[in-house]
């Protein structure tokens, strides 16, 4: 099966060496994205809650440049630099992720990126 990166301008660009997303066959395999504006550059302010959505809309512009969206999200983890704002994440995640939410996982983890709260990546499936 080819490979094929997947790369969009309107979510962060990467800071290391590793691409936005691959695609393998009927698989999107989106690295971890964070909470930081396409447009500047920069983190968001606003704490945990504007991290998250920053993140998934992030998650939704490489999908997109998949060709896909949200729904075909089958597994996401999550990266929280604190666990006690796992409520928080939360109360953001369910609104975009509403009705058969992907399977989960979320861990307590310190990202390299002292400004990062959260990390988010994803698998996605194109029937």
């Amino acid at each position: 099966m080819e490979k094929i990166v997947v790369t969009t301008s309107d979510a962060s660009a990467p800071v290391a060496p590793y691409s936005q997303a691959i695609r393998v066959g009927s698989f999107v395999f989106v690295s971890g994205q964070v909470g930081i504006d396409p447009k500047t550059g920069k983190m968001v302010p606003g704490g945990t809650q504007a991290q998250t959505r920053r993140a998934i809309e992030n998650l939704k512009a490489v999908l997109a440049a998949a060709g896909i969206g949200l729904e075909h999200v089958i597994k996401t983890t999550v990266f929280l630099r604190r666990a006690n704002d796992y409520k928080t994440m939360n109360e953001v995640y369910k609104e975009y992720f509403k009705d058969r939410p992907p399977a989960r996982t979320t861990v307590q983890a310190i990202p390299p990126l002292k400004s990062v709260l959260i990390e988010l990546e994803a698998v996605a499936y194109i029937p």
